[in-house]
């Protein structure tokens, strides 16, 4: 029998992905009609709706290889390449990451009004625990409502 070499299953893939490199960073062309957007609302598949920073809301496709590999989410930058024959539509062709967006944003390629999408943690701050002293008045009164009742039968 051949001998496990370690690199069969889902083993490989993880190996890939474990990469931190400094990637490089990619300017809009506008010769080739490449723009800027900031993602609106996934619509599922590979589609999405996102707005142009040159004022226009445009349906936008994921293409493959970037679908398969690169998670895109509500509030991300990405680039996007017009398409000469639809101008309502157009073609993801790369997500910028947090610090990507803060450097275009010093080199004046974004407008100041993005707003960057870094709520890593998820959480929406909900506190769970005793609210104050007005919360322990009200269980009191109710614990004493029902002793009542119970005196009654």
């Amino acid at each position: 029998m051949p001998k496990n070499k370690g690199k069969g299953g889902k083993n490989r893939s993880r190996a890939k992905s474990d990469r931190n490199d400094k990637r490089e960073l990619h300017y809009k062309n506008t010769d080739e009609g490449q723009e800027y957007a900031q993602v609106l609302k996934m619509l599922g598949g590979p589609w999405l709706e996102a707005y142009c920073f040159d004022g226009q809301k445009r349906l936008c496709h994921i293409c493959g290889k970037m679908g398969r590999k690169v998670r895109i989410t509500v509030g991300d930058v990405v680039l996007i390449s017009l398409r000469g024959f639809q101008d309502n539509k157009a073609d993801v062709i790369d997500k910028y990451l947090p610090d990507e967006v803060r450097t275009l944003k010093t080199a004046g390629e974004l407008p100041e009004s993005v707003k960057l999408n870094e709520t890593e943690d998820g959480g929406d701050d909900i506190e769970f625990g005793s609210g104050g002293e007005e919360e322990e008045e009200e269980e009191k009164d109710d614990d004493d409502d029902q002793k009542d009742d119970i005196d009654d039968i």
